[in-house]
């Protein structure tokens, strides 16, 4: 069985429901990319598989017990979250801000350790942001300070990274570089699911499709199983042709005139 998995969640903000009844499980050890129009449901599912949104009905499991029965920090140790719009305290310097991932490794009586500091260190590395480490946040652009947030989730070190929308102001290298990054770490054994707006580069990194509209899934399955135009014209209302990516070979979306 799947470790992550959601069984009929009614998802919704106050009187507005957003899926009506979403079924989904997240494959293990795997490169998931969740793909969709704007307001299908994606960032909400999200939220959903972390527990920042608590279903009206259904429920989400980690290895077969609801999540809300967890303890945050044990949730925090096996389920890291990248969200949209994240603001840091001002006069926070880069550091201290990828340092945070340490708090689900933190107690009451734990001192920062030299495992903390490597941890901290490996994730700036891998973000590309360890120049940056005695800046202040606010000095930074909006691509150097997306991949400082990326680089805290990493320091959380879990084995489930849940992305909503990483590649956010980032420059086409870097988006490529993270992506490459996410892939990595999926070969390495780690668990990724990724909100993603471009379905080319979901095609091309993620070896998992979730392809979502109107709070429901429309198909999931490896992106050569599912990926056509007739799949692309459901989903985002675009009339195309699906041919193979010149590089890599798989499917590459290309609109019409």
């Amino acid at each position: 069985m799947p470790r992550l998995t959601a069984d009929a969640l009614e998802l919704a903000y106050g009187d507005r429901v957003v899926a009506p009844r979403l079924t989904l499980d997240i494959p293990d050890g795997a490169f998931t990319a969740v793909v969709g129009a704007n307001a299908c449901g994606k960032s909400t599912l999200l939220k959903a598989l972390v527990r920042l949104l608590t279903p009206n009905s259904g429920t989400v499991r980690w290895d077969g017990e609801d999540l809300h029965a967890l303890r945050p920090k044990t949730v925090a140790r096996r389920l890291g979250f990248l969200p949209q719009g994240l603001t840091a305290p001002e006069n926070t310097l880069v550091r201290q801000l990828v340092a945070r991932g340490r708090y689900p490794h933190q107690s009451l009586l734990a001192t920062w350790s030299p495992a903390d500091e490597q941890a901290v260190a490996d994730a700036m590395a891998a973000a590309g942001v360890a120049e940056l480490a005695e800046r202040r946040v606010e000095e930074l652009s909006g691509g150097q300070r997306q991949r400082v947030w990326v680089a805290m989730v990493l320091a959380q070190e879990t084995p489930y990274l849940l992305l909503d929308e990483p590649t956010t102001f980032l420059d086409l290298a870097h988006q490529y570089q993270l992506l490459r990054l996410l892939a990595r770490l999926r070969d390495e054994g780690r668990t990724v699911v990724a909100v993603l707006h471009d379905l080319n580069q979901a095609c091309r990194f993620a070896d998992h499709l979730v392809a979502m509209r109107g709070g429901r899934v429309v198909a999931q399955g490896a992106p050569a199983d599912i990926v056509d135009a007739a799949l692309v014209e459901a989903v985002f209302d675009l009339e195309c042709v699906v041919v193979p990516d010149p590089v890599t070979g798989t499917p590459m979306v290309v609109p019409h005139a």
